[in-house]
């Protein structure tokens, strides 16, 4: 059976051939681009289920291209495939509203394992959602609203919201929120969480106050 399509944007050719190759032996369909102009052009023609996306393009960098889809779109999942590894480039892909961020050299079947569970994200979802408080969440519509507000969030931002708010009152580990958000064995540390708290909290505003640090552990949601 066939799967979404995933936009791969890299201006090294061998490169995108490699990836996307891999990729239609996994049944997933591909569409390509050689620029970041190129690839916001690829974007709104084919609205891709995932894209991509490496940082060091001519053009229009990455960065800009994650910003200027997040201004429009903030649900089709990114991740950002780069050699720049530093922790301030990881942060600011984040920031930028990117979903996953992959350091190169990877391999391919991390890079499988990580889009899969991203796209994994938004499926199985049947009922309507959670509230608590201003703060409601809609599983169905994937909508987050803070006193009637809506307020918009990536993928793993919304993912991160409703399962720390389905476990309301529990004290969740760093590794069990990598475990149950991300759903694949994180390859690095427990700042990703750190990050994406952050994010949100910030996203959220006065209702980011009810996701609460837990030293030493991780967090918890009380509302």
């Amino acid at each position: 059976m066939d799967k979404p399509t995933i936009l791969i944007v890299d201006d090294e050719e061998r490169m995108r051939r490699v990836i996307a190759d891999y990729l239609h032996i996994k049944n997933y369909h591909t569409v390509e681009a050689a620029d970041g102009v190129e690839a916001m052009e690829q974007f709104r023609t084919v609205r891709p289920a995932l894209v991509l996306l490496d940082v060091m393009m001519p053009r229009m960098n990455g960065w800009e291209v994650c910003r200027a889809i997040r201004r429009t779109d903030t649900v089709t999942p990114i991740i950002l495939l780069t050699a720049r590894s530093e922790e301030t480039d990881e942060l600011q892909g984040f920031e930028l509203g990117a979903d996953e961020y992959i350091a190169m050299p990877f391999s391919l079947k991390i890079l499988l394992a990580r889009i899969e569970a991203v796209l994994r994200r938004n499926s199985g979802q049947t009922d309507v959602g959670v509230t608590a408080s201003l703060l409601q969440v809609d599983r169905l519509a994937r909508e987050v609203t803070v006193g009637g507000a809506s307020v918009p969030l990536t993928y793993t931002e919304f993912e991160l919201l409703e399962y720390l708010m389905t476990n309301k009152g529990l004290a969740l580990s760093r590794d069990r929120i990598l475990d149950n958000v991300w759903r694949y064995d994180y390859d690095g540390d427990a700042r990703t969480v750190d990050t994406h708290i952050k994010k949100l909290r910030s996203k959220l505003g006065e209702a980011g106050e009810m996701i609460k640090t837990i030293r030493g552990i991780g967090y918890k949601f009380e509302g």
